[in-house]
């Protein structure tokens, strides 16, 4: 959800020449697959628009090729960090890091409760571009 959300505004404000967004897991679970119908249902609800997605997993390269990389929570810092090395760069950050409130996304998967999501993210993505 994040990554069209992001794209979105970022359109909204016609500065998609300034941006290269992209998503990726920490793991492989979800390698493949398509954007989970509920946050499918939400992106379609809230008018963004996304297309076929499918699931990849973060890479050292990306860590070298984007200026950017922001989790969703601390969970995925432990584990990007296990896959990529040390954030020697300053690039890792929370979503929620940007609005100034330090803690994890809400998570749909445990709670099934898509727009507390969609809430943090647009708050995180909103902040994140007034910021660059």
């Amino acid at each position: 959800m994040a990554e069209y959300l992001m794209r979105y505004l970022v359109e909204q404000q016609g500065r998609t020449r300034d941006f290269d967004i992209a998503s990726a897991a920490v793991s492989d679970e979800e390698t493949g697959n398509d954007i989970y119908p509920p946050a499918k249902r939400k992106l379609t609800e809230k008018g963004i628009p996304f297309g076929r997605h499918a699931a990849r997993r973060v890479t050292s390269q990306d860590y070298d090729r984007y200026d950017r990389i922001v989790c969703m929570d601390h969970s995925n810092i432990r584990l990007l960090t296990y896959r990529i090395g040390a954030d020697t760069a300053g690039k890792v950050s929370l979503l929620l890091d940007w609005a100034g409130e330090s803690r994890d996304v809400a998570d749909p998967w445990y709670t099934g409760d898509f727009e507390a999501t969609y809430r943090d993210l647009l708050r995180g993505c909103s902040a994140m571009l007034r910021q660059l």
